[in-house]
């Protein structure tokens, strides 16, 4: 597995003084990319063949959201590249051992030329490492929208800005969920209870697009928040569980 060591700073925390959300799925970016970067098979190397990852799915389920100050482990690896996709775990602990997260996610090589899937190609087979895949829970990539029994709440649009994009010129994956997150405290829910988050990006919103969240209350723990464009289509739905559920209760 490949590792890098951290410290949780005071920009990356929330009210409760603990690791964001948003904060986790910012280190889990940076240790993939550092990889890549250290297998020589990075950002400017797929720039070169015109060629990106594109994130399709995570979930991460936590188990303890580390506080200001405390000093990290964020580890990855790949366990499965076939075709134009790539499958990938994540981790955080503590310097002395304690796994704090999991995540599992899901990529697509894409031709930024063409706009299409392409093959993973043979040297990237060979540099990266395959690991056996994490012991958690793996649910469906598929989060469904609740039915028309279940109340919906619109939230106000947001248009994105060059601050939003990456590397790819598009919204960069964890922007998303700094978008859905800003939606979810607009309900009063409790930020600092989410124990599992699940997106799922449909299409990508790039520069001057507006974005309308749409978010449900499925159940006590439960939330749902869809990322539509102005046609009403998903650029992105995320489903969030917090304290009360099963899998943790921090962060």
């Amino acid at each position: 597995m490949y590792t890098f060591d951290g410290r949780v700073r005071y920009s990356e925390t929330g009210e409760d003084g603990h690791l964001t959300m948003e904060g986790i799925i910012d280190y889990f970016q940076d240790c993939s990319t550092f990889q890549s970067e250290d297998l020589g098979i990075g950002v400017w190397y797929l720039k070169q063949r015109k060629l990106a990852w594109l994130v399709n799915y995570w979930q991460i389920d936590v188990l303890r959201c580390p506080a200001l100050g405390e000093r990290i482990v964020i580890g990855t690896s790949p366990y499965e590249l076939r075709g134009f996709m790539g499958l990938r775990n994540f981790m955080l602990e503590t310097k002395e051992g304690e796994r704090l997260v999991n995540a599992n996610s899901v990529w697509s090589l894409f031709n930024m030329e063409t706009q299409r899937p392409a093959r993973v190609l043979p040297e990237i087979l060979e540099k990266y490492p395959l690991a056996p895949r994490f012991e958690m829970e793996y649910l469906p990539r598929k989060i469904r929208l609740p039915g028309p029994e279940v109340p919906a709440r619109a939230h106000e649009a947001l248009t994105v800005e060059r601050i939003h994009l990456d590397t790819n010129h598009h919204v960069n994956n964890g922007q998303y969920i700094k978008m859905a997150m800003g939606a979810l405290s607009e309900t009063g829910a409790d930020r600092s209870g989410t124990a599992r988050l699940r997106i799922a990006y449909q299409k990508q919103a790039v520069l001057g697009d507006r974005i309308c969240p749409v978010s449900w209350q499925t159940d006590a723990d439960t939330a749902v928040i869809s990322l539509n464009g102005e046609d009403g289509s998903p650029y992105a739905v995320m489903e969030v569980s917090r304290r009360g559920g099963k899998i943790g209760e921090l962060c």
